[in-house]
């Protein structure tokens, strides 16, 4: 199984003037990285993470699927979205930043029961509240 996390640059950065976007882009990305560290335990093939740009075609590096949308009449491309490809070749495409969340921390939950180590990644707290809603 592979995963890819793909985020948008500007939000990770702060540059969208959304705070609240911003520590979750965040938090999505610090959960991806350490995925990525552990991937072995959970028998994940490979973990990439993307930084999307804007006018960037979806984003897609490393797995060839591209979520998009209808938004004013107009076709818009996702920008952060989380897509995962099992061992049939299928994809699942995750868009909303609560199931990318969900799915990345799921992810660390199965690490942390295979490891002694410890595996936690400290969400923002708009992040935490994210998941618990």
């Amino acid at each position: 199984m592979r995963l890819e996390l793909r985020a948008c640059k500007h939000c990770f950065e702060g540059e969208h003037g959304n705070p609240q976007k911003s520590a979750v882009t965040q938090d999505m990305v610090r959960c991806a990285k350490r995925v990525r560290e552990y991937k072995d335990v959970i028998g994940l093939e490979a973990v990439y993470i993307t930084m999307v740009e804007e006018g960037d075609p979806g984003g897609a590096e490393a797995l060839k699927a591209i979520v998009a949308r209808i938004q004013n009449d107009q076709v818009a491309l996702t920008d952060t979205q989380l897509v995962m490809e099992d061992q049939d070749g299928n994809m699942l495409v995750y868009p909303e930043p609560e199931d990318i969340l969900e799915v990345l921390t799921r992810n660390l939950d199965q690490i942390s029961e295979q490891t002694r180590q410890d595996v936690s990644v400290e969400l923002s707290t708009e992040g935490a509240e994210l998941l618990s809603g």
